[in-house]
């Protein structure tokens, strides 16, 4: 289980189910929570493992993938529902039609082959966004022995929003 203030986000989940449902709950219930957070004037940044991926280049060999709940046309839709709200995924913002992963399973040589997974997320809002600067995965610490299936996804804020040209 993955719990953060006021969310408990249940691992492993099959579609349809309670489980499943749950998700769905519980991506709803951040929706309304990131309402409040979405038009501060102050950059904010929600970082995490989602269990989404949004789009077909966000996973190798999505074929495969269409029945899974990190999938499912419904959580799609609802990982849209909060760019739709407003927020702005850093990491596709940046690099629209790059692949690129941050998670790999452990069998098969996945890593190795990249055969991964973009599960983990950047959601920024209007100030943060204009600050972005970069965003990448660092896969070196994926290689490592006995490490995890994750690679830090990492994002880079300027320091102050940039300057307008006058022209």
């Amino acid at each position: 289980m993955y719990s953060s203030p006021g969310f408990t986000y249940p691992t492993a989940i099959r579609a349809p189910g309670p489980k499943f449902a749950f998700k769905l709950r519980w991506i709803d219930r951040l929706h309304e929570h990131l309402a409040a957070l979405i038009d501060l004037d102050a950059p904010v940044v929600v970082a995490g493992d989602y269990n989404v991926m949004p789009t077909d280049l966000d996973v190798y060999a999505p074929e495969r993938w269409r029945d899974d709940a990190l999938f499912a046309p419904e959580v799609k839709a609802a990982y849209r529902r909060l760019l739709d709200q407003g927020w702005t995924d850093a990491v596709r913002h940046l690099h629209p039609h790059e692949t690129i992963y941050t998670f790999w399973k452990y069998w098969r040589g996945a890593f190795e082959r990249n055969a991964g997974l973009r599960i983990d997320h950047f959601l920024l809002n209007g100030p943060a966004t204009a600050r972005l600067t970069k965003a990448a995965v660092d896969t070196r610490p994926r290689s490592w022995e006995k490490t995890s299936d994750h690679a830090p996804v990492w994002i880079e804020l300027a320091e102050r929003m940039p300057r307008k040209r006058r022209g």
